[in-house]
């Protein structure tokens, strides 16, 4: 039987009309595929466009410059974190213009170390790092790096700075409330009683009252800095050896004393308040005067506002408001919830509140024109030169800071960025 060919099937013949319908359609698929891949291009566009806009841009625009350095608001964000991170969320705010000045201070003080040949480099600060335990992370190492610094600059560079051996005298002090109260003291020193033992009963000034009157010997800088007057300082180095001064008044002196004058306007029982009015005062003596003014008729709440030293209420005119058990001191609390309303008291001694003014008492025991510096003075006098020295970084014309970017809106986002970053960590 014969075998049979392969049957080929007709060619379909295409027409003209067919082929312009295909090749729309192909166009129109095209079309249509181009389309898409457009809108989703425009649609990430858009979205990189955004969080660039929104996120990269802010966070890499510079808000901080110092001289040549520049910091952008990242690195800000990230002071925030550091410095904030273990405070509420509203002691944030608080910080924002604290974080700028530290920033700048430390870049300061990078730049001035340079100069002065002072550095640390960067296995020193990965060494200090991971010291710690746990070990700190990379976040803190400009922190740890100033830090550093700053013990470089007083260890080595001002300890150079600072003399071996100098004037000195060997001083004894106290500090008393009044004028009348250091003219009796006066008298009972004269009369042989002994220094120490008064000083150690009645000084004011909290180191003087330690050591019992000898603050030792100093040169006349120390001197002006441990009770924080320039008097000490000024009188030992004049005054003849042994002779006792006469009461010395000082007005900035910070003394922990002070008298109140109370009156209670109001009490109640359920629960037990009372509202009260108040003049703090630095003196016994100066609070008897001015209990004598009030019974005298004069205005408490002028008295208050013209004398008063508790700042809180000096300018209501001495009005403390209601007040409740246990939020003053003992004999401030049994006067006002025990006394009749109306009650003028008399000087309640206050051991909790400062008050200024007072009165010095102070002998000359010994004088050394070129004795050495104890190891404390020495670290005192390269602690005042180093501050000395970055204090003049801020005032040194020729440094250029600028944080003008950084306005209110700006440093309100990175808070709120430091605030999610927390949450995040």
């Amino acid at each position: 039987m014969a075998k049979r060919g392969k049957v080929e099937k007709p060619k379909r013949e295409v027409t003209k009309r067919q082929l312009s319908r295909w090749q729309q359609q192909k166009r129109r698929q095209h079309l249509i595929l181009g389309i898409g891949l457009f809108i989703i291009v425009t649609v990430l566009g858009i979205l990189g466009v955004g969080w660039y806009v929104s996120q990269y841009q802010p966070l890499h625009q510079t808000v901080i410059k110092v001289n040549d350095t520049e910091f952008d608001m990242d690195y800000y964000i990230k002071m925030l974190k550091l410095y904030g991170g273990d405070e509420p969320d509203y002691y944030m705010y608080g910080l924002a213009d604290e974080v700028v000045m530290i920033i700048e201070r430390n870049e300061l003080v990078r730049q001035g170390a340079m100069e002065l040949g002072i550095s640390v480099s960067d296995e020193e600060v990965d060494k200090e790092l991971k010291s710690f335990d746990p070990p700190l992370s990379r976040d803190y190492r400009d922190v740890v790096r100033i830090e550093m610094l700053i013990s470089k600059l007083r260890d080595e560079y001002f300890e150079q700075k600072v003399p071996l051996f100098v004037e000195q005298r060997h001083v004894m002090a106290m500090l008393l409330e009044s004028e009348s109260q250091a003219t009796e003291v006066r008298a009972r020193l004269e009369g042989g009683e002994d220094f120490g033992e008064l000083a150690g009963e009645l000084s004011l000034d909290s180191l003087s009252k330690a050591r019992n009157g000898d603050l030792g010997w100093h040169l006349k800088d120390i001197l002006a800095e441990l009770p924080t007057t320039s008097i000490l300082g000024e009188y030992a180095f004049s005054a003849d050896i042994g002779v006792l001064s006469q009461p010395l008044y000082d007005e900035e002196i910070i003394k922990d004393v002070g008298y109140w004058l109370v009156e209670v306007l109001e009490r109640k029982q359920e629960p037990e308040e009372a509202h009260v009015q108040a003049i703090l005062l630095g003196s016994e003596e100066q609070a008897w005067q001015v209990r004598s003014k009030l019974e005298a008729g004069e205005d408490f709440a002028t008295l208050a506002k013209e004398l008063s030293q508790h700042g809180a209420s000096k300018e209501t005119g001495g009005d403390l408001e209601w007040l409740t058990p246990g939020m003053t001191s003992p004999a401030f609390d049994e006067f006002i919830f025990d006394c009749e309303v109306g009650t003028l008291s008399e000087p309640i001694r206050d051991d909790t509140v400062a008050t200024t003014e007072g009165y010095w008492l102070i002998r000359v025991l010994d004088e050394d024109d070129n004795r050495q510096i104890s190891d404390d003075d020495r670290d005192l006098l390269k602690g005042m030169a180093l501050n000395e020295w970055l204090l003049s970084l801020s005032d040194d014309p020729e440094n250029e800071i600028d944080d003008s970017y950084l306005d209110d809106e700006k440093k309100a986002w990175a808070i709120m960025k430091a605030i999610e970053g927390l949450e995040l960590d």
